[in-house]
């Protein structure tokens, strides 16, 4: 069984319920985060392949925990996965705190 999909695919879609149904930050409907995610993927795709790159890897998966889909430069699908719902999940809470506090937001 694939385990590190089934991880990232259960984090990325907790972080996603818990925005929708629990913190309601309005997150998703900013523009500002989709220009941060664009960034971090634009930094995840070199370091990640360099790191995964199967010919000289860094990093080593074992084949029976991710699914072998790997895109673009070797990278396994399950990193992105994992990257969308650790960033997204910091910025939630952070904006769940930022607005706790009584900051005034400044969208």
């Amino acid at each position: 069984m694939a385990e590190y999909l089934l991880a990232a695919v259960t984090a990325a879609v907790l972080v996603v319920l818990l925005e929708v149904f629990v913190l309601r930050t309005g997150l998703f409907r900013r523009p500002a985060y989709w220009i941060t995610m664009a960034i971090v993927l634009g930094f995840q795709v070199p370091v990640d392949g360099w790191l995964t790159k199967l010919d000289a890897p860094i990093v080593l998966y074992a084949e029976w925990a991710i699914s072998g889909v790997r895109v673009p430069w070797d990278i396994p699908v399950e990193d992105f996965l994992y990257g969308f719902a650790m960033v997204t999940a910091v910025l939630l809470l952070w904006e769940r705190r930022r607005n706790a506090d009584g900051a005034v937001d400044r969208r």
